[in-house]
């Protein structure tokens, strides 16, 4: 783990995302990457110069047979205050609207509710679970179905929430997440969206992997490009 915390505190540090009595709401889906964020600024809250403390949201989005009692019982063993959010988010979006690309709406949907439970429990930033991975598919997404040079920001700040939104996993790669979550046994559960790798994501996903026989560095140099040109952060 100790690399993780590495370029979480990196990721940390050169974009300023943790101030001294922040309180931070972690958005935990209960997938591999929030799990492990919520690990890292759980543990990282003992010993970084910045005090602040954390709290754990998840929303409910109204699948069936979801059993979030594994994420109260982590949240208890780690010290961590767990909100557990009821919603209708998959009635809205699957029953109702019946979208056949759903990831957009089902996202602003989710992060509605976090960021106004947030605001609700006195919290001034909200920490989401993007990583390395994310943010070169992002780029590509943007790039290839919308025709702009784009990506979310590591930190950004929501007018109308007066919430700051941060990304402390940017540095970390999937693997290493996928890797931390075996060996800290986390209480993942498996995405029961139904458009769950049917996506436009999981076809960039793959994309962005078949690039690797090409340069096996693309992908270090494409988010090196994105650190760059787009953040605005030397090197």
């Amino acid at each position: 783990m100790q690399h993780i915390f590495s370029k979480v505190r990196k990721a940390v540090e050169d974009f300023e995302m943790i101030e001294d009595g922040d309180k931070i709401a972690v958005g935990v889906s209960a997938g591999k990457d929030s799990l492990t964020m919520l690990y890292t600024l759980s543990f990282m809250r003992r010993f970084y110069l910045k005090k602040f403390d954390v709290v754990a949201i998840t929303v409910d989005m109204g699948f069936e047979n979801m059993d979030f009692l594994p994420i109260k019982e982590f949240c208890d063993k780690i010290n961590v205050e767990f909100h557990l959010v009821p919603s209708q988010i998959k009635q809205i979006v699957f029953d109702i609207r019946k979208e056949e690309n759903p990831c957009s709406l089902c996202a602003n949907l989710r992060r509605g509710i976090l960021n106004s439970t947030a605001k609700s429990l006195g919290c001034n930033k909200v920490a989401l679970g993007h990583h390395l991975d994310d943010v070169v598919e992002t780029f590509f997404l943007s790039l290839f179905f919308e025709g702009r040079i784009y990506c979310f920001s590591p930190k950004t700040y929501l007018d109308r929430t007066q919430i700051t939104v941060i990304r402390p996993m940017i540095y970390v790669k999937e693997h290493e997440l996928r890797s931390a979550a075996k060996k800290l046994e986390l209480p993942v559960i498996t995405n029961p969206c139904p458009a769950n790798g049917k996506t436009n994501r999981q076809r960039i996903k793959e994309f962005v992997k078949s690039l690797k026989q090409f340069h096996p560095a693309t992908k270090d140099l494409v988010f090196n490009a994105i650190k760059r040109n787009i953040w605005g952060l030397k090197d």
